[in-house]
């Protein structure tokens, strides 16, 4: 296992980037700037090294075709993203993977294969070997499964992949366990099931305030003050909420700092403090416009500037 802490926050709201053209039968229409058509992104996709690879880019271009309202075509390429990852290869890689793509179903309508995705994660999931990758994949299968809003509602499935990830998340060294709890926090906050995390909850906090690294430290508190926020303890989240702001607004690295304040702005939200909130998606914004790396950049902005817009309308 590494020593660097990984990231823990997952994808509050995903990023569905602008697509260059629209429509079912759009794929000879080229977008701004003379964007690749939906068929060459397609075929672009196909050409990627490994299943997962491909799958991803096929997910890229769904998102891209909802996002331009081409609904049936996203499924399509969903699907293809699917048949991607459904056969043998690395739990690691493909469990992760398979979760990300049931989400987009299920957010589709498209309830039944999202189901089969996330049966067929949470077996992959069961044979990862590092208890924290096997935590977060349980942890976020369990939030697909739970969410019903763009998940699909079924509180048993959640609980019980919840269950295991925290079983797995308690296995963890002590120095990685805050990252596999904060990943189980999440994973209860989106399922609705908060009030089943108080246990573990307590043992995030604990463990979040023992690290040192100022992302990990901001995200894991901004974890575990979403569950408080969840379960009525507002005086507690804001409590932790102020820790998490602090060690969020010590990250020096622009593309780690917009991703720790944006998740202390949406626990911040989640405890009703929606202007506060919005005060920080700005601050977020700088230091998303900072990154270098132009596909990196582009992701964490869409993140950021797609909650700012959807808390500014509330």
């Amino acid at each position: 296992m590494p020593s660097c802490p990984r990231s823990i926050l997952f994808a509050v709201i995903g990023a569905l980037l602008m697509a260059p053209c629209a429509g079912c039968g759009g794929t000879k229409k080229k977008g701004k700037k003379g964007g690749l058509t939906v068929a060459q992104q397609l075929e672009k996709a196909e050409k990627e090294s490994t299943p997962d690879r491909q799958a991803a880019a096929y997910l890229k271009v769904a998102r891209r075709q909802l996002a331009s309202g081409d609904k049936n075509g996203a499924k399509d390429s969903a699907k293809k993203a699917l048949d991607k990852v459904s056969g043998e290869g690395d739990a690691s890689q493909f469990g992760p993977r398979l979760v990300e793509v049931a989400g987009f179903l299920a957010e589709a309508g498209e309830k039944k294969p999202a189901r089969d995705a996330l049966k067929k994660a949470a077996d992959l999931a069961g044979t990862i070997d590092d208890p924290v990758r096997r935590a977060r994949v349980f942890a976020e299968a369990g939030g697909v499964f739970g969410d019903k809003a763009k998940g699909l509602g079924d509180a048993k499935a959640a609980k019980d992949a919840l269950a295991e990830a925290t079983k797995a998340a308690e296995s963890v060294e002590e120095r990685f366990r805050a990252e596999a709890l904060a990943a189980v926090a999440l994973g209860y906050t989106r399922s609705g099931l908060a009030d089943a995390a108080s246990a573990m909850v307590g043992k995030l906090e604990e463990a979040a305030k023992t690290l040192e690294e100022p992302r990990a430290k901001a995200e894991a508190l901004a974890a575990a003050a979403n569950v408080k926020a969840q379960t009525g303890r507002k005086d507690e989240a804001t409590a932790l909420l102020d820790e998490a702001a602090k060690a969020a607004k010590g990250v020096e690295r622009a593309e780690s700092r917009a991703y720790a304040l944006l998740a202390v702005a949406t626990a911040l939200d989640a405890n009703g403090a929606t202007k506060e909130a919005i005060a920080i998606l700005k601050e977020a914004d700088k230091a998303a416009n900072k990154v270098s790396e132009p596909d990196a950049m582009k992701t964490v902005v869409d993140k950021v500037r797609s909650l700012a817009l959807t808390l500014e309308k509330k």
